[in-house]
């Protein structure tokens, strides 16, 4: 029985690019699969006609001898699978049935692999998160042994071949049809081994070490934020890049301010009398004291707003306010000539006042 059009077979123009002979063999390659259709002896010629055809197509000089000569010009083609010519077989089938490696495809073992992302949670006072500073921090982490240069083996002559694959981390057999290449469970697809440990990692290729990192916080971090840091992680195996470091901001609360957003919130505690007949105040804020005016009438809850003195955005854009709610209390303890005054005020209005709760006290400790 004489074979059919390559192109025919995948479905594609003589023109077409590699990218659409891959996708073309990709859908016959699932459509027709043996595990797909067990028992099935015409998907399985199929199967190994589409594969044969996408092994002359996908390689530039076969393809070139093909178009002139056809059939006659490639020979006798395998209906097998030549693991060099489906090196990206994994690729193609390996999302669908989970088994690249089996197809001479990317082994997930013996690769370059990324290291782990580490975290680390630092705690600052409600100020230094709202102007931002440069602290040290230290960071216990595996690092790569310096003396076998994260082989795990001891220098010179530490790390032999593989006997198993004879260096090449993979081993191949014949399956049906199917050539079969595995990754060596032997070296793990590292290709060599460990003859003798490195005496300063036990074979590991790693060392716990603390390192000392200076980082930069930026003005405006809020509770709860993380900063990465760059190839600060764990080192990656096999020559692979290291995982990032992520800084998350633990900010203290504060015994004066709230904070939300890039606002802030606090309270100040008003007398009687300066709420009644008005008065000029100072307020602590971040960057100092400011004097706000008390109008006369003021009720305790009233909210006065100092714009400008919040805290700065992280994108540099703006900076939020600080709001004052102003708060009546009463003092603790009265002369008799004020508490005479109080009772006939008491009689005229028919208004009592709380006795707060302790303000004074903390704005007495802000002013120092």
């Amino acid at each position: 029985m004489s074979k059919r059009d390559y192109y025919e077979v995948l479905g594609v123009p003589q023109k077409a690019a590699l990218s659409e002979i891959k996708k073309a063999y990709r859908q016959a390659a699932v459509q027709y699969h043996p595990d797909r259709n067990p028992g099935n002896q015409q998907a399985e010629e199929k199967f190994k006609e589409a594969a044969e055809a996408y092994s002359v197509l996908s390689d530039e000089n076969q393809r070139a001898k093909y178009d002139r000569f056809g059939h006659a010009g490639v020979g006798s083609t395998p209906a097998g699978f030549d693991p060099e010519v489906f090196s990206d077989f994994g690729d193609i089938l390996g999302d669908f049935f989970g088994f690249g490696d089996l197809f001479g495809g990317r082994s997930s073992e013996g690769r370059a692999r990324a290291g782990a992302d580490l975290r680390y949670d630092l705690e600052l006072d409600f100020e230094k998160a709202a102007f931002g500073v440069k602290t040290r921090i230290k960071i216990p982490r595996h690092e790569v042994c310096s003396p076998c240069e994260g082989t795990g083996a001891k220098p010179d002559g530490g790390l032999v071949n593989c006997t198993q694959c004879g260096g090449k981390g993979q081993t191949r057999f014949q399956q049906g049809f199917f050539s079969i290449t595995r990754t060596c469970s032997s070296c793990q697809g590292r290709g060599q081994i460990i003859r003798t440990p490195c005496t300063s990692c036990k074979g590991q290729g790693r060392i716990l070490r603390e390192k000392v990192l200076e980082v930069a916080i930026p003005p405006g971090v809020d509770d709860g934020m993380q900063l990465r840091v760059s190839g600060e992680g764990e080192p990656g195996s096999l020559g692979g890049p290291p995982g990032d470091l992520f800084v998350v901001t633990v900010v203290k609360e504060h015994p004066f301010f709230r904070r939300k957003n890039q606002n802030i919130y606090c309270e100040m505690p008003l007398t009687f009398s300066q709420a009644a007949l008005g008065a000029e105040i100072e307020v602590p804020t971040l960057s100092g004291k400011e004097t706000i005016k008390i109008p006369e009438g003021t009720h305790s809850g009233t909210v006065f707003r100092l714009k400008q003195h919040g805290i700065v955005s992280l994108n540099g854009r703006g900076k939020g306010d600080q709001y004052i709610t102003a708060r009546l209390v009463t003092p603790s303890r009265l002369s008799q000539e004020q508490r005479e005054l109080f009772k006939k005020l008491a009689e005229i209005s028919g208004d009592e006042v709380d006795e707060g709760s302790g303000l004074f006290e903390k704005v007495k400790e802000m002013f120092g």
